[in-house]
């Protein structure tokens, strides 16, 4: 099954009642490019909070190559009080942004053009795939954080500098480029429950919004991870062999049956998890082996199991958010991460294998990303919002 690119789980969603903290959404140097996007959008020549706020979440979708997708669903979630005039104002810094935003079909992407994003030199926003794609997930998450999601544009935009300057102790110090309508809606943010504390210069986030800083200590093993400088974003194959080409995705992307093939594409394109697509193609390409475990690794389950008495409920609850947010399943990382088992992967795999064999979860073997309730769960009531008529049929080979 496969993993995610970080140490920390790119679930950003637990169990009700689990107690467990929702998982950060960002390292600490994804949160680093948070700063830069928002210090971009901070020095456009823009009227107001409106304007800058589709220039945060548009600047972030055309951070590579200059174009990015919007949907007039995605502007009138952005709650703007004169969206006409935002686009307008974007207009007037020579942002192609089409009359389709608000004539046409809301759910279709309008590309949209920005010529700053576009040059290959002196460029604002010099991401790589995936800091593009988690800060992407992350301005939507925070700007549909339950206490700031009914706010005015303002108060959300200032909702993101905040939760990007804020360590993961909760603390932080209010940004020397933050908009001056954003501080004047900081009251607003503390009021809602976005803030825990708010003084003139710092501020300390509620701990319900923990999850969305951006200045947290990176952990050891994002440490020993981290790729030396001048490294280029190759991702190293982890099955023997395997070399990532993206006429052969394709390609067998286009012999995948079409329910498949929109299973593919929705992890390959998800945000929040963010990852390369030769780690997705090599998922999805290459058959999986077998597993043995050695009598260790049986009895180190033993003792795990014992201190977790409930791990069959909260394991299929947890795919049942996750599915919801992600719009797919968990690989068995980001189960056993966002769920806050942190064990070794020869462990893991039996964990979840006996969730399997238990009925607690089901698959679709051998096709990843597919864990979902099984019957055991279905019978205490955990179940998929809609559940599907059919699997997801396994693939046949290019």
């Amino acid at each position: 099954m496969p993993k995610t690119a970080s140490s920390s789980s790119n679930a950003s969603t637990a169990p009700a009642g689990s107690g467990q903290p929702l998982p950060f959404l960002l390292t600490s140097q994804q949160g680093e490019a948070a700063h830069t996007l928002l210090s971009y959008a901070a020095s456009l020549e823009l009227p107001g909070p409106d304007a800058q706020l589709v220039a945060v979440v548009v600047a972030i979708r055309a951070a590579r190559g200059g174009v990015g997708n919007l949907t007039g669903t995605d502007l009138s979630a952005l709650r703007l009080g004169d969206a006409r005039g935002a686009v307008d104002a974007l207009r007037g810094l020579g942002w192609q942004m089409d009359e389709a935003l608000f004539d046409g079909d809301p759910a279709t992407p309008v590309p949209i053009t920005v010529p700053d994003l576009a040059r290959e030199t002196d460029h604002p926003l010099p991401f790589g795939k995936n800091v593009r794609s988690r800060v992407s997930g992350w301005t939507t998450k925070t700007l549909s954080a339950k206490p700031v999601k009914k706010l005015p544009p303002a108060a959300r935009l200032a909702g993101l500098f905040l939760a990007a300057h804020s360590t993961s102790k909760l603390h932080g110090q209010i940004p020397p480029n933050l908009p001056e309508a954003c501080r004047a809606a900081l009251p607003d943010l503390r009021r809602k429950g976005f803030l825990a504390e708010l003084s003139d210069d710092r501020f300390r986030l509620d701990p319900a919004v923990r999850h969305l800083s951006g200045m947290r200590r990176p952990t050891p093993e994002e440490q020993a991870a981290e790729p030396p400088e001048g490294a280029t974003d190759a991702v190293r194959a982890s099955t023997p062999g395997f070399q990532f080409s993206a006429d052969a995705w394709a390609q067998w992307k286009s012999s995948a049956t079409p329910a498949l093939r929109r299973h593919a594409e929705s992890v390959e394109y998800c945000p929040l998890c963010a990852l390369p697509p030769e780690r997705v193609a090599e998922a999805f390409m290459t058959p999986g082996r077998p597993q043995f475990f050695s009598k260790n690794v049986k009895a180190a389950y033993g003792e795990w199991k014992s201190a977790q008495p409930d791990r069959g409920p909260r394991a299929a609850e947890f795919t049942v958010a996750f599915r919801a947010e992600h719009g797919h399943g968990p690989s068995y990382r980001q189960l056993c991460s966002g769920l806050g088992w942190d064990v070794k992967h020869s462990l893991r795999g039996f964990i979840v294998g006996r969730l399997l064999v238990n009925a607690w979860l089901t698959d679709t073997a051998p096709v990843p990303w597919t864990l979902r309730p099984g019957k055991a769960a279905q019978a205490q009531g955990i179940v998929l919002p809609t559940a599907r008529s059919s699997a997801v049929p396994a693939h046949a080979r290019p």
